[in-house]
């Protein structure tokens, strides 16, 4: 008989545990959601003009253009009053309204005149500078400048790049 009520004993300690152990489990669960944003996007507005530049035939110099279609020159580089077409390069960028985005410039460019004679643009700039915010509306104006770098008696012509100059948009 003692064995008989051990053996009740033991079962109903084994009972008791699973049936304690099926009840310190609990279940919770989440919902998943995403938000798809408008593509951030970059258009050209204006391609970038430095107008007319004269050079002493003795000494190089640059003609700084701004992000504003200013211009200022130093060395033996003259700007001339008949200007011709000054312009920073605009672009209008556009997405999620309020978001902000980051711009990467490159870093030089070469223009050409179609035959041997080159000249080199570098240090460009833009306004805004390295990260921007787009309007409530979704767009911003980009504009930008750079630095031209004109050699002493730098041949007479029209001078183009024959690559592209990239202007970078991406979202922070």
């Amino acid at each position: 008989m003692k064995n008989i009520a051990k053996v009740f004993v033991a079962a109903a300690v084994v009972l008791g545990c699973s049936s304690t152990s099926s009840f310190a489990q609990a279940t919770a669960t989440a919902s998943a959601t995403a938000n798809i944003i408008t593509p951030i996007t970059i258009a050209l507005v204006t391609n970038m003009n430095f107008g007319n530049i004269a050079v002493s035939p003795t000494s190089g110099g640059t003609v700084v253009l701004g992000t504003g279609n200013s211009r200022t020159s130093t060395g033996g580089v003259t700007l001339p009053s008949t200007t011709g077409t000054v312009a920073s390069a605009s672009f209008t960028v556009s997405g999620t309204a309020s978001f902000t985005y980051a711009i990467t410039l490159p870093s030089s460019a070469t223009l050409s005149d179609g035959a041997s004679h080159t000249m080199t643009m570098g240090t460009f700039t833009s306004s805004p500078s390295s990260t921007g915010t787009l309007s409530s509306g979704g767009t911003q104006t980009l504009t930008v400048g750079a630095t031209l770098t004109v050699a002493a008696a730098q041949a007479p012509n029209s001078y183009s790049n024959a690559t592209a100059v990239p202007v970078t948009v991406n979202y922070n």
